[in-house]
């Protein structure tokens, strides 16, 4: 009598397909705040305002200047002592508020969109957010700062050419001041940037970073001459100023200690976002 054996084999369990793990790195996030940034039709039009502040209003001054002085009319105050630095550095402050404006956008606008949370839930750890949208329109507005600074310059240069206000890029303290704006630019984008993610409100945010650069000066001046002289100079926007100021006297700072105090009042603001950032829930 014959015993039949019958042998079942099992089939192979079928391979689970499985997704590669990402790793939250810093370049990553760079790379996606670099995506967000140019996704966004505001950064196109804002930056492009801001250009447009920075060359127009410039070039505008520098027509202004030589039609004054080929008219032979009377050349106001503002204009005597001009000179093609000067000239072309006249938009910066319009610029100023454009990229400013929108580096509050870039942060305040994802709380009030709701995108903040599928932001930081991306990134748990939250500052590498803060780090590289600051980082990312930092570089990007001083890039397009500093390229429509020089571009400016050098049509300016043409237009005053043969006038008291002419200069070159050879002439001392030109490139400083050149260089010195394009700087001041790029770190009101990261202050702007950091009052967005500090007040989380692009109301807030944008009336605290016009206060801060042209309203806080003019009440200043309504102080006692001793106290003007003792807070004036280390305001943010004077600050500021006297990083691409061509010539300096007893009430400004120098280029040096300028930029100094304009770092101080960015690290302020980036410190207070990051604080905020860290503690608070989106």
């Amino acid at each position: 009598m014959s015993t039949i054996t019958s042998t079942h084999t099992s089939a192979p369990a079928p391979s689970r397909s499985t997704r590669p793990s990402y790793r939250v790195t810093g370049l990553r996030v760079l790379r996606s705040e670099w995506a967000k940034l140019w996704s966004l039709r505001s950064t196109w039009i804002t930056l492009g305002l801001g250009l447009l502040f920075l060359v127009g209003i410039g070039l505008i001054a520098a027509a202004q200047y030589k039609s004054r002085i080929t008219s032979g009319h009377h050349m106001d105050p503002d204009f005597a002592g001009a000179t093609a630095v000067s000239l072309s550095l006249f938009g910066t402050r319009f610029a100023q508020l454009a990229l400013g404006v929108l580096g509050v956008l870039v942060t305040a606008g994802e709380y009030s969109t709701g995108m903040i949370r599928s932001t930081l839930a991306a990134v748990p750890r939250r500052l590498p957010v803060l780090w590289s949208k600051s980082a990312v329109f930092g570089l990007v507005a001083l890039v397009v700062s500093t390229a429509g600074v020089f571009a400016t310059f050098l049509f300016a240069g043409g237009i005053v050419s043969g006038t008291n206000a002419a200069m070159t890029l050879s002439d001392t303290g030109v490139v400083r001041s050149l260089l010195g704006a394009g700087l001041y630019l790029g770190l009101v984008a990261v202050i702007g940037t950091a009052l967005g993610a500090l007040l989380r409100s692009v109301a807030g945010g944008i009336s605290v970073l016009v206060g801060a650069l042209m309203l806080i000066p003019g009440l200043i001046s309504l102080l006692p001459s001793a106290w003007q002289d003792n807070i004036s100079p280390y305001l943010p926007s004077n600050a500021g100023e006297s990083m691409f100021a061509l010539h300096h006297d007893a009430t400004t700072l120098s280029p040096t200690a300028g930029m100094l105090v304009f770092l101080a009042w960015t690290v302020l603001a980036l410190a207070g976002a990051a604080w905020r950032l860290a503690r608070t829930d989106a």
